[in-house]
């Protein structure tokens, strides 16, 4: 066993290369994963749940849209394809997971498009017209709060956040505690065991 995580800056496992395939509105996608990123083997259910039931961007949005914690990056794929004009931003921590994410793009014809950086890379003066994430729960609750605080300020005045959260893993606590921070949150669907979030100013 090693101490890496999906939340590991520069994982040590070794990469052993795969492709994920899943469909999304109707679309195929076939993607390179790798070992020590967030869900390696499959399209992660949450995941899932929020592509399916979330308010995917218009064909005609413009952006910038923002993915936290992109993973290999199958949100961002399915952003960048469903809004062939928008700028797609892909955070993660992990250089692997930012890596893998760059290689998709180029497998959807967006690598033009799409932004793969750390979290301190992305310029302080961006904001963002959606915000896509399933967020690394496992990180911790002070943590994962940290992150949210971080990153929902960057919405645009008139930006929307779509979250999904595992109910077990605290998504009704979740959806209380944005409130708490001011934050409008409507729990927009639920299905799996998971709750997606939708979350404006």
């Amino acid at each position: 066993m090693t101490g890496d995580h999906y939340f590991t800056a520069e994982p040590a496992t070794a990469a052993q290369p795969r492709e994920v395939e899943f469909d999304v509105a109707g679309r195929d996608y076939t993607l390179a994963s790798a070992a020590g990123v967030f869900s390696a083997d499959r399209l992660d259910p949450g995941t899932a749940v929020l592509l399916r039931k979330a308010e995917l961007p218009a064909g005609d949005a413009t952006g910038p849209l923002l993915d936290v914690g992109c993973g290999f990056g199958p949100i961002t794929c399915v952003l960048a394809t469903c809004a062939p004009s928008a700028t797609v931003w892909a955070v993660d921590v992990n250089e692997r997971a930012r890596d893998l994410t760059a290689a998709n793009a180029a497998r959807v014809g967006a690598a033009d498009r799409v932004r793969v950086v750390a979290p301190d890379d992305v310029p302080a003066d961006v904001q963002f017209a959606q915000i896509w994430s399933n967020p690394p729960i496992r990180i911790g609750k002070a943590e994962l709060r940290e992150l949210l605080l971080r990153w929902l300020p960057r919405l645009a005045p008139d930006g929307v956040a779509w979250l999904v959260v595992a109910r077990h893993l605290g998504g009704d606590s979740l959806h209380r505690w944005l409130v708490e921070q001011g934050w409008q949150v409507e729990r927009h669907a639920s299905q799996k065991g998971y709750r997606v979030l939708r979350v404006t100013r």
